[in-house]
């Protein structure tokens, strides 16, 4: 291992960013899309489920055919790899999120309408705290699969942890695979810990409690 870092640990470096900025893009893109969707979906509750559908449907398609949809599109590199990996990022989101706001406790919502709440303060100021920690499970699974399936972003020439992996994969030799394995196992524990932290952070005392 320690041959490995030494004629590998720049590059290393180098892929674990690459990584890094591949799934916390796709991720963030997500996070902004399926949201405000999953909480409009409450709302025009005539389109949720073909919507949901749709969602469901593209989370179906193989990650490499996926990749592979986006290079007429986008060509090859970080750009189709983004897409493809938003795109499967959206359903947990979208799911829990919708969810998590249909959830909310009916009795709250009344409250709400009787201080004299608009429809928008309610969203904000008392579903979406109570829905919250739905809405981050969500995240934390949409995060767990984007960094995985980010590795095959490297079949289209994205970079990332990927590279080691199929290059020890050809070349047979298993340093290679292991050096860019472990770091997005690594990868996907630590990211689902912290997130797992913000998830407690915004839990309504009365919800933990």
């Amino acid at each position: 291992m320690m041959t490995f870092f030494q004629q590998y640990g720049s590059q290393l470096v180098l892929k674990i960013w690459q990584h890094i900025y591949i799934s916390g893009l796709a991720l963030l893109l997500g996070t902004i899309v399926a949201v405000p969707l999953g909480i409009l979906l409450t709302r025009v509750k005539r389109g949720a489920a073909t919507i949901m559908g749709i969602a469901s449907v593209l989370q179906t398609v193989p990650a490499m055919a996926l990749l592979a949809l986006m290079i007429p599109i986008f060509g090859i590199g970080v750009k189709p790899a983004v897409v493809a990996l938003f795109i499967y990022s959206l359903l947990p989101i979208l799911r829990n999120t919708y969810l998590g706001m249909m959830n909310v406790n009916d009795t709250l919502k009344d409250a709400a309408k009787g201080m004299g709440m608009t429809n928008t303060q309610s969203i904000l100021n008392v579903e979406l705290p109570m829905a919250a920690p739905v809405i981050m499970s969500g995240v934390r699974l949409s995060a767990t699969y984007v960094i995985a399936w980010a590795a095959l972003a490297s079949y289209i020439g994205a970079g990332g942890l990927g590279d080691f992996i199929f290059n020890g994969l050809n070349l047979y030799q298993t340093s290679l695979i292991l050096g860019g394995s472990i770091p997005v196992i690594l990868l996907a524990l630590l990211t689902d810990y912290l997130l797992g932290k913000v998830e407690s952070l915004v839990t309504p005392k009365t919800v933990s409690d």
